[in-house]
């Protein structure tokens, strides 16, 4: 699944006019050209095109304390620090009076960077974590001796992860430890590299480090897998069901049968962490629930899966099935199946969804699994874990409605009801994450982190809406978010106007505008004020503002409050 190096330095020569521009400082203790050109090559294949400003290597202190520094100049979106285990080492050495705080003295220096970068940008900090070097001064029992390197070094990225990144909301890590543990230390360290270049990556790994680090920056932009789908022959169980029966299916705590039941173990981690779980199988619909229902051995339920199709029809349609109860982007998917026939069937059908090549002995899924990294998140919150629940839900209600001869008896039959507040500590993790997940139905594709909501939060130049949605079937959790910006004293500018594609066609377009007057009313302001800014992903809402009764003015779209009438709904305030 990684392009080599070689591969990611052609991706530098497509055109990219048409990419979404993104602007990345990189300053590092070491050389850090390779690494610029993989990240590029990574971006550009992802379709995102980076413009990087790449400080001389050991300027990381100066560029970040002088503030008139190109770094300061260059007002970059993301800034990746590339600090390396050998320089780390280094200043190991020369710390002989302090080594026993060696790791402390070194998180506060961190520390100390990312707080000024926050107080003259609000841009987003990728650290890089330290891999290993095991110096062996004390063999094995340096990790019973607090000063040794070894000691100071795991004590270090533990700080860096509990004492820095848990705290702070635009503090990121590249995990680059994980890489090592996964690939060896020869393959990420070549010393004669290391030696005439001042290089410490190997060509080898740099697609792979580079793949992690753009792997934050994409989730941080709204791009990453949401929806896992499982073929189950030979993919979730070992056998056939329909040939082999029940009994003889294989999984558990013995032989293969191992394998197949700790990737359900992973499957079913991932399907807590908020992934969708889907099944997309040829197979009788009873004979592939079987298992899940009767099968004391099997990890995974019937309650855990979002979508269940099975049938014998063409797997690339059964997958356009789930996208449409669904309502999330081919390219959001992720589809395993045992079979190369039908992986290359849907990689030719759907080329967006991601269809990773499995190995052909199910012992080794899980690790190949594990090295691609699949699955990055820049946030969690307990909502993940309600979201195969919510899809559940969401297919009942597509079958009922098709009862009900108008939607107008469908809606009110739904009972629906709404909790309408400003943002607050309690909806700040949601909020962030909607804004980071949403493309679809997003006016203007603005991210915000923790940390800038907060700033929202306390801002007097902005008023904050967070909706959620209830009804007979069930609750949709906060759905909508809404940031308005005091342009002047007549004027309310829409900065944020996104909401979760679940809840379309209920009327919640139309309620939501309706709080929007009602608070531009409230707080004495004539107009609204709405853009759309096009992306790959939201033409959905590009007449958005046109459909709910804006005028277009150049570029914006502007609601006169007072010839405003109050939309029908058939949702109710909490």
């Amino acid at each position: 699944m990684y392009k080599t190096f070689s591969e990611l330095k052609k991706e530098l020569r497509r055109d990219t006019q048409s990419l979404k521009k993104i602007k990345v400082a990189l300053l590092g203790d070491t050389a850090t050209q390779f690494l610029n050109v993989a990240l590029k090559g990574t971006a550009i294949s992802e379709g995102f095109d980076l413009t990087v400003f790449e400080a001389d290597f050991g300027q990381i202190s100066r560029q970040i304390q002088d503030p008139t520094s190109e770094y300061y100049e260059f007002s970059a979106d993301y800034t990746i620090i590339f600090e390396s285990s050998h320089k780390l080492l280094g200043q190991y050495y020369k710390s002989y009076d302090s080594q026993i705080s060696f790791a402390e003295n070194k998180t506060a220096y961190v520390e100390e960077l990312y707080s000024i970068i926050q107080k003259r940008t609000k841009c987003r900090v990728i650290y890089c974590n330290f891999p290993s070097i095991d110096n062996q001064v004390f063999g094995n029992f340096s990790n019973k001796v607090e000063s040794s390197f070894v000691f100071q070094q795991n004590k270090l990225n533990y700080l860096l992860s509990s004492e820095i990144a848990v705290k702070n909301d635009n503090f990121f890590i590249a995990d680059l430890v994980s890489i090592q543990n996964k690939w060896g230390r020869d393959f990420m360290f070549s010393p004669n590299i290391y030696v005439n270049t001042e290089m410490v990556l190997s060509l080898d790994a740099l697609p792979i480090v580079a793949h992690h680090i753009m792997g934050i920056i994409l989730s941080l932009e709204g791009r990453f897998k949401k929806c896992l789908i499982l073929d189950l022959d030979n993919t979730t169980w070992g056998g056939i069901i329909g040939d082999d029966g029940l009994e003889k299916i294989q999984i558990g705590s013995f032989g293969i049968g191992k394998a197949f039941t700790e990737f359900q173990y992973w499957v079913k981690a991932l399907q807590k962490r908020g992934i969708i779980l889907a099944v997309c199988s040829k197979n009788d619909e009873d004979k592939a629930k079987e298992p899940f229902e009767k099968h004391p051995d099997m990890v995974l339920k019937l309650d855990d899966i979002a979508v269940f199709v099975a049938n014998w029809e063409n797997k690339a349609d059964n997958i356009r099935k789930i996208q449409s109860i669904l309502n999330i982007g081919f390219d959001s998917m992720v589809f395993l199946d045992d079979n190369p026939f039908e992986r290359n069937i849907v990689r030719e059908n759907l080329p967006e969804v991601c269809v990773p090549e499995l190995p052909e002995d199910p012992a080794e899924y899980l690790e190949y699994l594990y090295s691609l990294n699949l699955f990055e998140t820049a946030s969690f919150s307990d909502n993940d874990a309600e979201r195969t629940k919510q899809y559940q839900v969401e297919a009942q209600r597509a079958v009922d409605v098709e009862r009900f001869t108008n939607v107008e008896d469908f809606l009110m039959s739904m009972n629906m009801v709404s909790d309408v507040q400003s943002f607050n500590n309690f909806s700040k993790p949601r909020v962030s994450q909607l804004t980071q997940r949403s493309n679809q139905f997003n006016l203007r594709t603005v991210r915000y982190t923790e940390q800038e909501v907060d700033d929202l939060m306390n801002s007097e130049n902005h008023h904050t809406i967070s909706f959620t949605l209830e009804d007979k079937y069930g609750d949709n959790g906060l759905i909508c978010v809404i940031v308005l910006e005091k342009k002047n004293e007549e004027t309310l500018f829409i900065d944020t106007w996104l909401m979760s594609c679940r809840v379309l066609k209920r009327g919640m377009e139309d309620f939501t505008l309706n709080t929007i007057v009602d608070t531009a009313r409230k707080n004495g302001y004539k107009y609204v004020v709405g853009e759309f800014i096009p992306t790959t992903k939201n033409q959905m809402v590009e007449d958005h503002y046109e459909r709910l009764g804006f005028t277009r003015q150049d570029e914006k779209w502007v609601l006169a409050v007072d010839d405003y009438s109050n939309r029908q709904v058939y949702i109710n305030n909490k």
